[in-house]
């Protein structure tokens, strides 16, 4: 693992991060907000690290998740409250608010779907 700034990792996240917004600025529910949503947000992240660190694209998707997964759960808990972020909105957004196991889904979906793109391409290069 090696620290190497990659600008077309960082392209991809601000695309990604700006349609992240655009979704939640202008959709209040339904399956892109919930669902799609959530599929794009591990790719997001997944993009942020790799613009940053060089390293294997299982390696990177598997942390990824376990980010992901690790937000999920805590859910289950009241640490927005315990943080003293309960009523923050911006909190509420980037962190959730109710565990699911619909996101969970649609993170696995989301990081297999980006590893078997970057090995996809690593093999026809």
């Amino acid at each position: 693992m090696k620290l190497k700034f990659n600008k077309n990792y960082f392209l991809f996240f601000i695309l990604l991060f700006l349609t992240e917004v655009a979704i939640a600025y202008y959709l209040k529910s339904g399956f892109i907000r919930h669902t799609f949503g959530d599929f794009l947000v591990v790719i997001l992240l997944y993009c942020l690290f790799k613009s940053f660190i060089n390293a294997n694209s299982v390696l990177v998707g598997l942390i990824t998740l376990v980010i992901a997964y690790t937000i999920e759960f805590l859910q289950l808990t009241n640490f927005l409250e315990m943080l003293g972020l309960k009523g923050n909105v911006w909190a509420n957004l980037v962190f959730g608010n109710s565990f699911s196991i619909q996101d969970l889904v649609a993170y696995t979906i989301g990081v297999l779907v980006v590893i078997l793109l970057e090995n996809r391409s690593t093999h026809n290069s």
